[in-house]
């Protein structure tokens, strides 16, 4: 079974998806005007200091619960395991490729997240209910094949968040906490189940709380035990980027058929980290409380720049500063413990062990929303309570059994979800510039608004 499953995979996660994914994203920031550049100071600006809008606009939560929320989920296993991946398997030219993977994705979470706010609903308990299922299905006037890619992305959507969204992140934390500090995984699984539980029963308000608090605390935490491995040894700095780019364009990045092994892995564990493609984050757009949806979309953008430029980037400068990624032994979470290791001692090791756990924990958080929106879609609504029950037990199931089908089982699902949220993309790229060409003109007035009255 895991022999034809990882065959599955391959076709799936093959160059024909890989390309699409970049692809989109090259399209839609030729067509938006290199937009992830040029309005990214401001971009920020709406990310982190609300503004008045926000109150008296329609929406469930804030644009910065919003952003946390799909940061909650993206920021993962992929962060510390996948891009360790990347780098064993492409190289450390990997991680350039996940920096031009992410630059472009910059502009498709933009379009994702534009449409899903534009295309969003009020569900019958008069919450937002948004993301590809709806902006296909009500955005795609062409017989029919909006509906069917939006069931198609709703089945996979639903599916895929007991895996990669669930039983994986348990089992990552159980397991790293077994290995760390020597707790049974029946004891880190019946923990997990609990708060998972707990969380979710209050929904996406409750969720976007969680995250709120959760998720700035967790990045800084990891990223400040890089920082101090950087400029602690900032002598290798210069010689690790040099290798990044060296390698990125050597016959290891251009060899292995129509795309490199390390543009291939780069690409691949780049989108598995910011997820920009696959149409999960824009399902927290939509609930964002938002007056225009080129807002919400500015505020979407900057996941990728923190996800993949900065947290992923700490992570790859790490491990190639450290030189353990040719060691066979040593592979994902294992190697970045054993680099961090190398520079900080155990202290290392802790700092990638808790982060793995507080990362794999908001990523079960944040797609439990995703898989509760899906499910929620094609079955308006009926039995979700079954739902979340099914998803908070599987938490247990995760942490104490062996996953190794469940991963690339998952990583189908993903796969899959792209592929419909892509087409939808290409197909909407027209409303996406109407609503950005509608909107910057608003942003224009407003700080037009803003000197005059900074002068009077």
């Amino acid at each position: 079974m895991q022999d034809v499953l990882s065959s599955i995979s391959g076709v799936v996660w093959g160059p024909v998806l890989l390309i699409l994914l970049v692809g989109t994203g090259v399209y839609l920031t030729l067509r938006l005007g290199f937009l992830q550049f040029s309005a990214l100071p401001y971009a920020l600006k709406l990310a982190f200091s609300p503004g008045k809008q926000d109150k008296k606009s329609k929406g469930d939560i804030s644009h910065y619960q919003a952003l946390t929320t799909a940061m909650a989920a993206t920021i993962g296993t992929g962060n510390i395991a996948g891009v360790a991946t990347a780098v064993v398997l492409g190289g450390p030219g990997a991680v350039f490729w996940m920096w031009i993977t992410a630059i472009f994705g910059m502009a498709t979470k933009y379009a994702e997240a534009i449409l899903a706010v534009k295309y969003r609903i009020t569900d019958k308990n008069g919450n937002m209910s948004g993301g590809p299922m709806y902006y296909l299905d009500r955005g795609l006037k062409m017989k029919g094949l909006g509906k069917t890619l939006g069931i198609l992305f709703a089945i996979f959507g639903a599916i895929a968040a007991f895996g990669i969204g669930n039983m994986v992140q348990s089992n990552s934390v159980s397991d790293a906490l077994d290995a760390t500090f020597s707790i049974p995984t029946w004891v880190t699984g019946l923990i997990l189940t609990a708060l998972a539980g707990l969380v979710l029963l209050g929904g996406i308000k409750s969720i976007g709380k969680v995250t709120a608090f959760f998720v700035p605390i967790m990045a800084i935490f990891y990223v400040i035990g890089a920082l101090i491995i950087i400029f602690t040894n900032f002598h290798l700095v210069p010689a690790a980027f040099g290798t990044i780019f060296t390698d990125a364009f050597s016959g290891n990045a251009v060899a292995g058929g129509l795309l490199g092994t390390a543009i291939r892995y780069g690409v691949a564990r780049g989108v598995f980290s910011n997820e920009a493609g696959l149409g999960s984050a824009p399902i927290a757009a939509a609930a964002a409380k938002t007056d225009y949806p080129g807002r919400q979309a500015l505020v979407s953008m900057t996941q990728v720049l923190i996800d993949t430029i900065i947290v992923c980037t700490m992570t790859g400068l790490t491990i190639v500063m450290a030189g353990q990624y040719g060691n066979g032994d040593l592979e994902g979470a294992d190697l970045t413990t054993a680099s961090f290791s190398i520079f900080l001692g155990d202290i290392g090791g802790y700092i990638v062990s808790l982060g793995l756990v507080f990362f794999a924990f908001s990523t079960i958080v944040g797609w439990s929303y995703y898989g509760e929106k899906c499910f929620g879609y094609l079955t308006k609504d009926r039995a979700l309570p079954l739902y979340k029950i099914a998803f908070v037990l599987f938490v247990f199931v995760g942490a104490v059994q062996e996953l190794g089908i469940v991963w690339t089982f998952a990583d189908i699902m993903n796969g899959l979800m792209a592929f419909p949220n892509l087409i939808g993309l290409l197909l909407l790229s027209g409303v996406v510039a109407s609503e950005t060409k509608r909107f910057l003109k608003v942003a224009k007035e407003e700080k037009r608004q803003e000197k005059q009255s900074s002068y009077s």
